[in-house]
Parts: structure tokens; C-alpha cells; sequence
């Protein structure tokens, strides 16, 4: 079985990630050992090889042929929709499984969806481990996310420490049921995207009864309910920066499979459910087009509707 390590997808996410497979030394360290990519945008793939030029990057024209040159393949996509259409694919990953091939999917999907991939790697002979990651775009290129894994204990024991551990700062592993992975990454953002909300509002209710907004965001920072996340985006918040680290289309999506898990669970979530409903009055607002801007831009609805 080959040695070699594959990337499939070179996004927001992924280009940080394979990035720090590259810097770290866990591939492309020699021409018989190189980093294999393939994305759907081939630019991207170019532009990874010639951010390091004393690296081994080799570029495949589909995701079958990546699963086919390596042994493990980690793979990030953007949707649900892009994941199914690379993985199912007549030339996607699926296609490329063999006996023996281990495929490390990090993308945040519904729990069918990654069971569906599951069952259909491991009939083909193959492993599969489900490992979303908890992070943007920063800490993807800084190795700070934090994968929340479930499924093969054996590909988790072996990429734990010389893979996972490149790209992130933590890695936990829920369980060998295909599931739980997705289950604690969709607590987590739609959390975060609750989180967002409410600050939103607070900034808001602050401006509007005269309260300097910064001054406000150092009080918060100062006390019990301050966090990392308020840190960063207060200030560009208050100036109208929202340039993509985390896309509201994305945050949105993954609260929106939270309330759908919450109502299968029977757990009551109006708190969640209302956040997420502001945030998808924020994606399908046309005027103001905030879908592809980072997911603190819910505070411009918010500013909106607040007016």
C-alpha cells in the first residue's frame, strides 16, 4: 500500500490544511513521497505547488486518481452538495477506493450523509474515519483546528500523531459509529453561530442607546462572558468588515442541521432555532448579499432590521 498522503479539496479550509501537511514535513518531503491533490478549481492546486517550491506537490486531474497514488486521502468540501458530487462521482473518490485505501473526510455534512460514505468506502475493503474540524480559515493555516473524529480506531491511532496533529492542536475520537463525529461538530456550531447572533444584538442595543460599541466590546472581553470569538470580531463588526474566515452560508447550513438533529432528539432548542432563523434571513437576503461574507455579517440584519 502506498505510502503517499492525498488532499482532495483546496477551499477556505483545505488550502491551510494541506498547506501544514506540506510545512510540518508529514508529505511532500521527496519526489517518491510527494503531497497528491486534485480541486475542483485546478488554479488552486497550482498555486499550493508554487507556495512551496522545495516541496513535492503532485497534481491529479480527478479525485479517483488521488485515492488511487495514496494510502490516506483527507478530503474538505465546501456543501453537502459539492461532498456527494466529488465523492460519488464517476471519477470521484468513491471510484479510487481499493482494498486497504483509508479515506479521512472533514467536512461538516448531515450524519446520513457521512454514514452513506462510510458504508460504501468499507464495502469496497477500505477505511473511513469522519473528522470535521472546529475552525476557520485562520486556524487552519496556523495548525490550531480542533478534529472531532469517529469511525475507524486504527486510521485514527495512525494519522493522530502524524498527520491530524500537523493540522490541529486537538484531535478526539467519539466513537467507532460514523456519526458522532458530525454530532459534537454541529453542537459546537450552532453554538457559535448563537453566540454570533447574540452579540450582534447586544452591539447592536448598545449603538442604538448611545454606548460607544468599542468601549463595549473591551467590557465584554473583560468579564465572565468574554471569548475569543467576540475578541477577534467585535472590532471589525463595529467597522463593517466581514471578509470570509467563515462563510454565513456555511454557518447557516450547519445550524440548520443542528435544529433538524435537535428535533429528532425531542431536545428543545428555541433559543438555537431562533438564531438560526435569523441567520437565514441573513443568507437569503438579496439587498443585502451577505452569503459568501464571513458569518459575522449577521450583524448587518441585524443592524437592518433593527432600524
Amino acid at each position: 500500500m502506498s505510502s503517499n498522503i492525498g488532499f482532495v479539496g483546496l477551499g477556505i479550509m483545505g488550502e491551510g490544511m494541506a498547506a501544514r501537511l506540506l510545512s510540518e514535513g508529514i508529505a511532500g518531503q521527496s519526489a517518491e513521497a510527494p503531497l497528491v491533490v486534485w480541486n475542483r478549481t485546478g488554479s488552486k492546486c497550482d498555486a499550493l505547488k508554487e507556495k512551496f517550491p522545495d516541496k513535492f506537490v503532485e497534481i491529479k486531474t480527478t479525485a479517483k486518481e488521488v485515492v488511487e497514488a495514496c494510502g490516506v486521502t483527507y478530503s474538505i468540501l465546501s456543501t453537502p452538495e459539492a461532498s456527494r458530487a466529488v465523492f460519488e462521482g464517476e471519477d470521484g473518490v468513491l471510484a479510487g477506493v481499493s482494498d486497504g485505501k483509508s479515506i479521512v473526510d472533514c467536512a461538516t455534512l448531515a450524519e446520513s450523509d457521512m454514514k452513506r460514505m462510510n458504508d460504501a468506502v468499507v464495502a469496497k475493503g477500505g477505511r473511513f474515519l469522519e473528522a470535521p474540524v472546529s475552525g476557520s480559515k485562520a486556524p487552519a493555516h496556523m495548525g490550531a483546528l480542533i478534529f472531532l473524529c469517529a469511525g475507524s480506531q486504527d486510521l485514527f491511532n495512525e494519522i493522530e500523531n502524524n498527520g491530524l496533529n500537523a493540522m490541529g492542536k486537538a484531535s478526539h475520537f467519539f466513537n467507532t459509529e460514523v456519526g458522532y463525529g458530525t454530532r459534537a461538530k454541529l453542537v459546537v456550531n450552532s453554538l457559535m453561530g448563537t453566540m454570533m447572533a447574540a452579540f450582534g444584538e447586544g452591539l447592536a442595543l448598545a449603538e442604538a442607546v448611545g454606548l460607544d460599541g468599542n468601549k463595549m466590546v473591551e467590557v465584554i472581553g473583560q468579564g465572565a462572558i468574554q471569548s475569543p470569538v467576540y475578541a477577534l470580531k467585535g472590532p471589525k463588526m463595529l467597522k463593517g468588515d466581514h471578509a470570509p474566515n467563515f462563510p454565513l452560508k456555511h454557518a447557516h447550513k450547519d445550524m440548520a442541521l443542528a435544529s433538524d438533529m435537535a428535533k429528532a432528539a425531542g431536545v428543545e432548542y428555541a433559543v438555537m432555532d431562533q438564531a438560526e432563523a435569523i441567520f437565514r434571513q441573513a443568507r437569503e437576503d438579496s439587498e443585502l448579499n451577505l452569503a459568501d461574507e464571513d458569518f459575522s455579517a449577521v450583524f448587518e440584519e441585524i443592524k437592518k432590521k433593527s432600524a
